[in-house]
């Protein structure tokens, strides 16, 4: 794998024929792959480059807008540094993330009525976070939990999203629902359980939203960057990581939230690293210091789920945690 990586500002017309010429000279001796050896991408600054599935490039003396070529990349090439040193900053509204503030997310595990909806939404808008999560379609362990609202709940999410003016994240679980989900929210979720679902991936890179990949609950960082290159390969390069814990030996918390990956993943990747410490713990008490010690780490900001009523939830109560505790989680940052 080789990057080309091209001049600023040229034009798509330049990136179209660079690109057809390699693709050209390279078919032959290149395995069979839905791009073809060679593929264009931007990323959000307007850097265009070629991706080249191929270790020999011809000689591309001819075109004078090639800046340089990257050699010796990982395999997950575009999700790299060497691919583009700088951060990637992901604008929700005027939100950045990734940018020098940490960001916080809020809200319920899932949508259960409106009443609490509106409750929650009021709550975080007061205390100044612009975000609110809240999750319409839940894929759940047992097939007689609640399996959330779905349609139902996405039409409550609009109605939050413009009675308090919050953004919204929410869960996609399947190809055949993200037109729905996209007519509201501002960021589309990959949950854990489909991290590993290619076909899912594939779709969501074509999507002009937002996406947040959660780590796979048994993935390495290989393994997730990997995810997030199915995303950026497709066209998307607005794509935020985020950190939800792991399964270990350990069963005094729901998962262990691997808070290592974090500076790893800052090191390796240009790509924004959110932590989830809600399902990272399973343990509302732990949900305060474990974000202190996400953001210590260098994230770029957390996904915390809070309820009006905890004790009442009809899904994680036991890791939400109440209004309080958000507002001194919130004063905190």
């Amino acid at each position: 794998m080789q990057i080309v990586k091209l001049k600023v500002d040229i034009s798509n017309k330049e990136v179209d024929q660079i690109r057809d010429y390699l693709t050209a000279s390279l078919q032959s001796s290149v395995p069979y792959s839905s791009h073809g050896p060679a593929f264009s991408h931007q990323f959000d600054d307007d850097r265009t480059v070629i991706v080249v599935n191929h270790n020999k490039l011809p000689d591309l003396s001819r075109f004078d807008f090639v800046e340089s070529i990257l050699t010796d990349l990982p395999e997950y090439a575009l999700a790299s540094r060497k691919a583009k040193p700088d951060d990637t900053i992901v604008r929700v509204g005027d939100l950045e993330i990734g940018g020098p503030k940490p960001v916080i997310i809020a809200g319920p595990c899932a949508v259960e009525n409106w009443e609490q909806m509106a409750a929650i939404a009021e709550t975080i808008a007061k205390m100044g976070i612009r975000i609110m999560r809240g999750g319409a379609y839940k894929p759940r362990t047992s097939p007689y939990d609640f399996q959330g609202l779905k349609s139902e709940g996405i039409e409550l999410l609009a109605r939050v999203k413009k009675q308090f003016g919050l953004h919204i994240v929410t869960e996609v679980m399947s190809s055949d629902k993200i037109d729905e989900v996209e007519e509201v929210a501002d960021v589309l979720q990959i949950g854990s359980r489909n991290m590993f679902n290619y076909p899912l991936l594939e779709a969501l890179g074509q999507s002009d939203k937002p996406v947040m990949l959660k780590r796979g609950m048994s993935a390495k960082m290989k393994e997730w960057l990997m995810s997030a290159e199915y995303l950026l390969s497709r066209g998307n390069s607005q794509v935020i990581l985020c950190e939800r814990g792991i399964k270990s030996f350990e069963d005094a918390t729901r998962n262990t939230l691997d808070l290592n990956v974090v500076p790893h993943i800052k090191q390796v990747s240009h790509l924004p690293v959110l932590v989830d410490p809600s399902h990272g713990t399973g343990v509302s008490s732990l949900v305060i210091p474990m974000s202190k010690a996400a953001l210590a780490a260098g994230a770029d900001g957390l996904l915390v789920e809070v309820h009006n009523h905890p004790e009442q939830a009809l899904s994680d109560g036991d890791q939400a945690i109440d209004p309080m505790d958000l507002l001194q989680l919130r004063n905190s940052v």
